[in-house]
């Protein structure tokens, strides 16, 4: 009975071992059709396109916004506050009136001197006329002309320390929190109000004297703004000083960037990349999808659904892309994740968004008609 049992076993072993190659058989086997192997010993990676986009050479900077125009506006006459014709905060056109001070003595001060013009211009009259007909010497004409001339002064002295009782702003801008109120007495001097020029912005940054000889004017610049994440200005290089700062070897810039909209204040942090060079429809793939080695950069190249390993020549990076010079076309897809696995023809399974469509099914071959009789 005991040779009936090792019999039984041995036929079930066969049996397994059939099943496995059979279903080993079945998970190798390539689809129909051809294309890429998706089972079996396929190895699933990461991977992209290559793509075409515009590739910058910058050098990073950092600075602070400051305003296009910015002034504190002071009394010049001492006075006492009547009037403050603004809101805080508020813009306003270049020759609005903002604050008037008292000039009631100054408007009395005018009329005395007008009072003295008009005697002097009578007594300078009379003189001439004395001195035509020759009653009179061409010593009192002179002393007339003279009083004339300085009761003029006095009249346009008096005139302009009444203008100086209006406060005008001296520019179109926007106003800052003012530190006086009606009532309050100034002395000359004393600050009233600051005024910006804010639809023009100014930012002072500083870069390496390395690049001396490529910092031109109108050099156009990327400006990042923390206060206003996610969007990036546009500015232009205004103004290079021609003293090099010798304490930290840099050149020193200043450049204008555009506000219309007045999203950006001065006294802002921002960050500087002065763009030294533009390259249109440069190829771009993942920094991942490289493969250093001894012998250069190489990446793996999806063909045919399998990995090709090929070398490229590299040049700049950005945002965690590299730009391809040699090696690779518009379109090829490279593995950026999953490369310790692979070696030159080992089949992989792409992303979903990356595999080839499945082929269409051939269509049923159609019934074969009956002989007619």
């Amino acid at each position: 009975m005991a040779w009936r049992r090792n019999i039984i076993s041995l036929i079930v072993l066969a049996a397994l071992a059939g099943g496995a190659w059979y279903g080993w058989k079945l998970w190798t086997a390539p689809p129909e059709g051809g294309g890429q192997q998706q089972g079996g010993f396929a190895v699933p990676v990461d991977a992209a396109k290559v793509r075409k986009d515009t590739v910058l050479r910058t050098v990073e900077a950092v600075g602070t916004l400051v305003a296009n125009e910015q002034a504190t506006l002071r009394a010049e006459e001492p006075g006492a506050i009547v009037e403050i014709d603004f809101k805080e905060g508020q813009r306003v056109l270049e020759g609005a009136l903002l604050i008037r001070l008292d000039d009631v003595l100054r408007q009395a001060e005018l009329q005395q001197a007008q009072a003295s013009l008009t005697l002097s211009e009578a007594n300078y009259e009379r003189a001439a006329q004395l001195a035509e007909r020759g009653s009179g010497t061409q010593r009192a004409r002179d002393e007339a002309l003279s009083a004339l001339r300085f009761d003029q002064a006095a009249v346009a002295l008096a005139e302009q320390r009444i203008k100086k009782t209006k406060i005008i702003a001296p520019f179109t801008g926007v106003l800052g929190l003012r530190s006086v109120s009606i009532g309050d007495y100034v002395g000359v001097g004393d600050a009233l109000v600051t005024l910006q020029d804010i639809d023009v912005l100014k930012i002072d940054f500083r870069v390496p004297e390395l690049f001396l000889t490529e910092i031109k004017l109108g050099q156009e610049l990327r400006i990042r703004v923390d206060a206003v994440p996610g969007q990036d200005f546009v500015g232009t290089v205004y103004a290079i000083d021609p003293q090099v700062d010798v304490n930290g070897r840099a050149l020193v810039i200043r450049a204008t960037l555009p506000n219309p909209d007045n999203k950006l204040r001065p006294g802002l942090f921002a960050r500087v990349d002065v763009i030294l060079e533009k390259r249109e429809n440069a190829l771009l793939i993942p920094e991942a999808s490289l493969m250093p080695t001894k012998d250069g950069q190489f990446v793996f190249k999806v063909v045919d659904g399998a990995a090709a390993m090929v070398p490229v020549k590299i040049g700049l990076r950005q945002d965690a892309e590299v730009e391809v010079l040699e090696g690779l076309a518009e379109g090829d897809i490279v593995v950026t994740g999953g490369q310790l696995k692979l070696q030159t023809g080992v089949p992989v399974m792409l992303p979903p968004e990356l595999a080839p469509p499945a082929p269409a099914p051939a269509p049923a071959p159609a019934p074969a008609q009956g002989s007619g009789g």
